[in-house]
Parts: structure tokens; sequence; C-alpha cells
């Protein structure tokens, strides 16, 4: 009896002890898992500057499986997501990403612009209003921020923000491209000429600031320097749909009909839902007199119901050219009011 009381103090020591010892191997085990996390982390990161996506997104879930709260990953994988195209899934990672750590704030500027790709602008708004302060100073953020006010209409105050960026950064390709895109729309082509040109002097291979000076040297009918632009981005990249469908206008309008008919069906293979492509191919029927056969691709293209430039003009000639003046009349009206040039020009020479 007199042992007993010592037999419990000394049960009660080894159960200490052993508590101390699993509290020191789950901090070891802690601490390599987060050490292993952060080993995957900067391999990703690596991969991700590779431009090697799939292997960068399976090293960040390497990172993610050994530190489960481990927010720059998700943030990172969120990015990677978004530059495979794949806005939904990047979306719902960057949201992970700032539940973790609400102070995380590069996260929304990407979910801002990965809810730009969905469509989901007033996400993308609140997401911007909530990092402003931190990003004042950000050309990224104005960047984005211009996006978002170009894809809900605000031309002027998009531009205002894409001046902003390029003040901040003189070198911001993104920036001059998509400031000479909204002047395009609004018309204002020597302005647009003039960003399309700053940012090739930047980059002389950017396929959108090609595709688009190649527009403008077409309303130029500079068809020599168009086609060198077309070419420029197909030689590159030879399927991209919206050069293969400007090289065909091009060669609509240099004697090379069918060579560019095949090209704009090329394009409509890669983009079916091209207005302008479709536009093409009714023109390319049209300067062969089969005006029903053109008026099929003219309709389409209306149906997207996207501005596309003497679409009204064109579709309401090919009325004509079946002498069906007064569907001419209606469809050339309904241009004045898109602004349509070429459908105001005819309408005001055939129509009461």
């Amino acid at each position: 009896m007199l042992f007993k009381k010592p037999e419990k103090a000394f049960a009660k020591l080894q159960y200490s002890l052993a508590l101390i010892i699993l509290a020191v191997l789950f901090l070891h085990c802690t601490s390599q898992n987060k050490k292993d996390a952060a080993d995957f982390f900067l391999k990703a990161n690596q991969a991700l500057t590779q431009k090697n996506y799939a292997e960068a997104i399976r090293l960040y879930d390497e990172a993610i499986s050994k530190n489960a709260d481990f927010s720059d990953a998700y943030l990172n994988k969120g990015i990677t997501l978004l530059k495979m195209g794949k806005a939904e899934e990047a979306y719902e990672i960057l949201a992970e990403a700032t539940r973790i750590d609400p102070t995380l704030v590069q996260a929304n500027l990407v979910k801002s612009e990965a809810a730009l790709q969905l469509g989901r602008l007033t996400d993308a708004v609140e997401h911007l209003k909530a990092i402003e302060k931190e990003y004042k100073d950000s050309a990224r953020f104005f960047l984005i921020k211009g996006d978002v006010l170009a894809a809900q209409g605000n031309d002027v105050a998009a531009i205002s923000d894409y001046d902003k960026t390029i003040s901040l950064e003189k070198d911001n390709v993104e920036a001059y491209v998509n400031r000479g895109a909204l002047y395009y729309r609004m018309r204002s082509y020597p302005a647009a000429k003039a960003d399309f040109e700053n940012a090739l002097a930047l980059d002389a291979a950017h396929p959108q600031a090609l595709n688009n000076l190649g527009l403008i040297l077409s309303r130029e009918k500079n068809w020599n320097a168009a086609l060198a632009c077309f070419d420029k981005v197909l030689d590159r990249q030879p399927d991209d749909a919206f050069a293969l469908n400007n090289k065909g206008y091009v060669l609509l309008n240099t004697g090379l009909a069918d060579k560019g008919k095949a090209l704009i069906e090329r394009s409509l293979e890669k983009l079916p839902a091209n207005g302008y492509a479709l536009r093409n191919l009714g023109i390319y029927y049209s300067q062969k007199n089969e005006f029903g056969e053109a008026l099929k691709y003219y309709s389409k293209a209306i149906e997207i119901a996207e501005p596309v430039e003497m679409l009204y003009g064109l579709t309401g000639n090919a009325y004509f050219g079946l002498k069906q003046l007064p569907e001419a009349c209606r469809i050339w009206k309904q241009g004045i009011v898109l602004k349509d040039a070429l459908a105001t020009e005819l309408a005001a020479q055939y129509c009461q």
C-alpha cells in the first residue's frame, strides 16, 4: 500500500512525457510540411514563369496539400488558371485565397480580372472598389478598371483609366492596344492608329496591335501594308481567326477573291460567331452577283447583334441587287440609326 501513490505519480509523469513527445512530433511534422510546401511553391513559380502552366498547377496543388492555408499558393494557382483560359476555376480558387487571408489584396485584383472574363461586371467593379486605396499607384489596377469600364460601354471613362495606366507605366503595351481599340470603336481612327503603332514599337509581334493596325490600313486602302500586318500574325499563329479573316478581306479587295474566301472560311471554322467574317463572305458573293447567297451571310451577321462596319449598307445593297428597293431602304434606315456610313449614303441616294 505504501507504494501505490508514487506509482500514480509516475504514471502521470509518463503520460505528460508522452504528450510532450507527441507535441514535438506534431510541431516537427507541421514545420516540415510548411517547408515542403514552400519548396513546391517556388518550383511552381518557376514553372509559371516558363509558361509551363500544367506543371505549375500540379506543383501549386502539392504545396496546398502540404499547407492547406497557403493563401499565396491559391493566389498563384488562380493566376495560372486565368492564363490557361479557365476563368471560372480561377475565380473559385481566388475566392478561397481571400477567404484564407482577407488582406490578400492582390487576389482581389486578379479576381476582378477573372470576373471580367466571365462577364460578371458587377463583381469585377466590387473587387476593384475593395482595393482602390491600396492600388492608387498601380498601372495594372487602372488597366483592369479601364477594361471593365470598356465592357460596360463607358468608353470615355475607360480611356481616362488607360491614360492613367500609361502615365504610371510608359511601356504598358496592353494599355495602348486597349485604348486604341476604344478609339477605333469611337471612329477616332488617327488616335487609334497612333496607339497601335506605339504598342508595336514596344512589341513588334503583338497580334492584337498588328490586326488592329491592319484594319486601319485596310480602311485607308493601303492594302500592301495591311497585308504585311496580317502576315506577321499568321507567321507566328497560322490559325489566328482574326488575321485569317482580315487577310481574306484584303484579298477580296485586291483581285484574289477565291483565295480570300478560303481564308475567311477557315476563320469561321475557328470562330463561327465572327460577324466580320460572315459579312466578308457576303461581300464575296455580292462580288459574284449572287445576292441571295450574300444575304444569307449578311443576315447571320446581323443576328449576332454586334457592331460590324458597313453591314447594313451592304445588306441593303444586296436587296437592291435583287431589285427589292423597299426592303433595301428598310435595312438602310436601320443602318442610319446605327451610324452605318454606307447605309446613310445609299439611303440618301435611293430612298425618299
